[in-house]
């Protein structure tokens, strides 16, 4: 049957389906998951932004993103993540939460082009709409202090624990901010302890982007957040197939597509 478009029919506009195939028995997509990687936006800019409503933090200040870059390194690596992690009910105050981190960057999006920001704004449009007359600018000019700029961290690792992401995401926008560094995330993840660490960010700006499985398939989906936003999330590598018929080789199924959390 028609897997992708049923699934879509029940899920639709929040999901959408794109190929379905056969996978390993026991599969199962979170336990059987490698790799996942995530998108985070930020709306650094005077004014929030109504087009990007729901899929951006605004931050109404500006933020130096090289500052957040270099606080982001010492998270790369394995190290006890439970600075920014909430606890999993039950388990102990001293209960390590190790994780590894493979990436973890910062960078501007773009403003013109067809996948930047500006093309938001209207078909083709490569900026903003266009700023008010002279006359016009007098109050404009005292409420916005500075450009605005769209900036996305994306960062990946063999598997995440509840609030990692939203809580880094909060530490290195202080940074950006000046109130935090990269000594600031090495004594966190030292402390192993939340104390001081500001609350999450909020999760309109997240994004899970893909999910590997260790299985070079079929290309990889293109990034099921796109540019900007979305709400779909697919694997970057196809779960292992079924056992082929002895006389064919063996071949992986296809990925299928799975829902944003």
């Amino acid at each position: 049957g028609d897997v992708p478009g049923a699934r879509s029919g029940r899920l639709a506009p929040a999901v959408g389906g794109g190929r379905a195939g056969p996978a390993a028995r026991g599969f199962a997509a979170r336990r059987s998951a490698t790799s996942r990687s995530y998108r985070y936006l930020v709306w650094s800019a005077p004014l929030p932004e109504p087009l990007l409503h729901g899929l951006v933090w605004h931050v109404a200040c500006p933020l130096d993103v090289r500052t957040m870059a270099s606080a982001a390194d010492p998270l790369l690596g394995e190290h006890d993540f439970r600075a920014f992690c909430r606890r999993p009910p039950g388990a102990s105050a001293g209960a390590p939460i190790v994780r590894r981190v493979t990436a973890a960057r910062w960078r501007r999006v773009p403003e013109g082009g067809a996948d930047g920001w500006g093309a938001l704004f209207g078909p083709g449009a490569a900026a903003p709409p266009d700023p008010p007359a002279r006359g016009e600018r007098a109050g404009r000019d005292a409420a916005d202090p500075f450009p605005p700029a769209l900036l996305r961290f994306d960062i990946a690792a063999a598997s995440f624990c509840h609030q990692m992401v939203r809580s880094i995401v909060a530490v290195l926008v202080e940074a950006g901010r000046g109130r935090a560094s990269a000594a600031t995330v090495t004594a966190l993840l030292a402390s192993g302890s939340r104390t001081g660490a500001p609350k999450p960010a909020p999760p309109e700006g997240l994004c899970l982007e893909s999910v590997g499985y260790g299985v070079t398939a079929a290309p990889a989906p293109p990034s099921a957040c796109g540019p900007l936003g979305g709400a779909r999330a697919g694997p970057s590598a196809a779960p292992p197939g079924p056992p082929a018929p002895p006389a064919r080789p063996a071949r992986p199924g296809l990925p299928p597509r799975g829902a944003a959390r």
